[in-house]
């Protein structure tokens, strides 16, 4: 692996002033939606907004869309203190509203940390930049997937990655796009636990990931030890969670032989946008492997718990079935990739001394994904839905880009669109009370020229929740079932994480570029929820009940939840325990279409 001989090279005065103006924006953005901070619209048609001392104003030009979201042009932000005008630094900008922002004395440090991270990793895309969107468009699945520029739409700081050094940055971070080996541990079977898929066994998987020749080397560095490798699994792991915590914190076990390194994989991988998932590059239609790696990013420590990693194949076959057995959902080509087999090492001293959800916990740990090239026809490709909100700072976006190439009215891209990614969750709500986490990174289209055909959903026995007490569930699927919350709860999986995290997003994109206004994009949406509610009239009295044509729904506010507690945002075990990340409510933009005839539930 070759790395560059100045790691902080893209931290330079011009890609860094630019990558603060881009993140000042976003903050003034979403911390208005989120009403941390409240612009007053001025005679002049420019927004202002005062820091907490009242001393610095913001300025800025913004168009208001629904969904309580500002459309705001970056080049027209300034900053001024009475008549002296101020660069733009996304750090101030925090410390002149942590008041506003409600962020304490001790989360206020760690969280001007993942600031500045974000700050470096967008300065090194502004920097390396090879496409723009609406050339990368046209690219195959990885140049799309390292070609991200924004990260989470809805989080300020979405790319702290905390642990990771300069040089680490370059070989690690899924922008860098560096290929890289993963480590291979033995683990004594002893102390681990691997589950697979109910056709699938450990010597087939291994046999299929490891070509005879590297079996029958690791196999050869055990004896050399004076170890039968039969006695133990091989467990792929993060060469930079090998350096780091388990050569360290797993030291007695190394030490005791229930470890052994073994060294690093022939085939090379490239990480995914979430950072501890990678892509095998020398042989795409294997799996990806999907490690932990205990570095703070955007709210959580993301390790991989081998409590959780136990029952994820079960998980996933259970949803394989549903999925298969599901004509409306073979009707849209909905898919999903399935976790097949997962492996975790119980660290015995932390087992006896951690908590339940402790990061001690969550050191060692991988699972095995399918990988979604083999489910492809001839003539389709592969992108991140991620992409779909990728947009130049001054130009095209690449949703745009899609456009052109397919060839197709605005209108009728974004209604197959929708048809192949929100009807099929609606569907699974609503037949099946089956929620899934669909933010852009969990979701990959499957596109032909440049329409999106269908989805296939990923991360899925840690994101996925039926809510319903009574469903028939099998033993070692008990863990997704969740109670069903109030009425005004249920359909956020679809108001929040689609149209406010999503579509909220590629409506402002595709307003700004001139391909939709806002009511032909709403009752595009509307139409296709309609049309698919017409054809299950045996669900009618659930659209009843969960109305997704309702006048507003609850404003969940992210930022608010990593402002409070950057290390856990939430008790992933009861995830609405708290609910003060509910502020106020949204205009619903499918009220205005509600079918005739169709009464509200209000």
């Amino acid at each position: 692996m070759t790395l560059p001989h100045d790691p902080v090279a893209h931290l330079a005065a011009e890609p860094w002033a630019r990558a603060n103006r881009l993140l000042v924006r976003k903050a003034l953005a979403e911390f208005s939606h989120e009403r941390l901070l409240t612009p007053e619209l001025r005679p002049d048609g420019h927004y202002a907004v005062r820091s907490d001392d009242d001393t610095v104003t913001y300025r800025f030009a913004a168009r208001p869309l629904k969904l309580d979201h500002l459309l705001i042009d970056p080049a027209t932000i300034t900053r001024q203190r009475g008549d002296e005008s101020l660069p733009l630094d996304a750090l101030d900008l925090i410390l002149e509203f942590r008041t506003s922002l409600g962020i304490s004395d001790d989360i206020l440090p760690v969280y001007l940390e993942e600031i500045t991270s974000t700050l470096a990793s967008s300065a090194y895309r502004l920097t390396h930049r090879q496409h723009d969107p609406a050339a990368l468009a046209r690219q195959d699945f990885q140049t799309i997937e390292a070609g991200m520029f924004e990260g989470h739409p809805c989080f300020v700081a979405n790319n702290g990655r905390l642990g990771f050094t300069s040089t680490e940055f370059h070989a690690y971070a899924p922008e860098a796009g560096a290929p890289l080996h993963l480590v291979w541990l033995a683990a004594h079977r002893d102390h681990a636990t691997f589950t697979a898929a109910a056709d699938l066994d450990y010597e087939q998987l291994i046999a299929g990931e490891l070509s005879a020749e590297e079996r029958a080397t690791l196999a050869a560095r055990m004896t050399e030890r004076g170890l039968d490798l039969d006695d133990y699994y091989l467990l792929p792991a993060h060469p930079w969670q090998w350096r780091h915590k388990i050569s360290v914190t797993f030291a007695a076990e190394v030490a005791q032989r229930r470890l052994v390194y073994l060294g690093t994989s022939q085939d090379r991988y490239r990480a995914q946008q979430s950072i501890r998932t990678f892509f095998n590059l020398d042989h795409q239609e294997k799996h990806y492997v999907k490690t932990a790696i205990s570095v703070l990013n955007m709210g959580f420590v993301r390790g991989l718990s081998a409590r959780y990693m136990r029952v994820t194949p079960a998980i996933n076959d259970w949803l394989a079935d549903l999925v298969d057995g599901d004509k409306t959902l073979a009707r849209y080509g909905f898919g999903i990739i399935r976790e097949r087999a997962a492996i975790g090492y119980h660290h015995p001293y932390f087992e006896a001394a951690a908590k339940k959800n402790s990061s001690y916990l969550k050191m060692l740990a991988a699972l095995w994904r399918e990988s979604p090239l083999p489910q492809l026809r001839p003539g389709q490709r592969l992108a991140t839905m991620a992409s779909l909100l990728h947009a130049d700072p001054e130009g095209p976006s690449l949703v745009g880009g899609l456009i052109e190439e397919s060839g197709l009215p605005p209108a009728q891209w974004l209604r197959r669109y929708v048809d192949a990614y929100l009807v099929p969750l609606v569907h699974c709500a609503y037949a099946h009370d089956l929620m899934f986490m669909p933010h852009g990174e969990n979701v990959i289209l499957v596109l032909e020229n440049g329409v999106p055909e269908r989805i296939l959903m990923k991360d899925l026995a840690e994101e996925i929740a039926v809510l319903n007490e009574t469903a028939e569930l099998p033993e070692d699927v008990q863990r997704i079932r969740f109670p069903a919350p109030r009425e005004d709860i249920w359909p956020l999986t679809v108001f929040t994480d689609v149209f406010d995290c999503v579509f909220r997003f590629l409506s402002a994109i595709m307003v700004n570029d001139d391909l939709l206004d806002e009511e032909t994009f709403w009752r595009t949406v509307a139409e296709a929820v309609t049309d698919y509610q017409r054809s299950v009239p045996e669900l009618a009295e659930k659209f009843q009940r969960y109305d997704l044509f309702a006048e507003g729904f609850h404003r969940v506010c992210l930022n608010r939840l990593q402002l409070r507690n950057n290390q856990q945002m939430v008790n992933l075990d009861d995830p609405d325990e708290d609910e003060s990340h509910l502020v106020g409510t949204l205009d619903n933009p499918l009220a205005a279409h509600r079918p005739r005839g169709q009464s509200s539930s209000a």
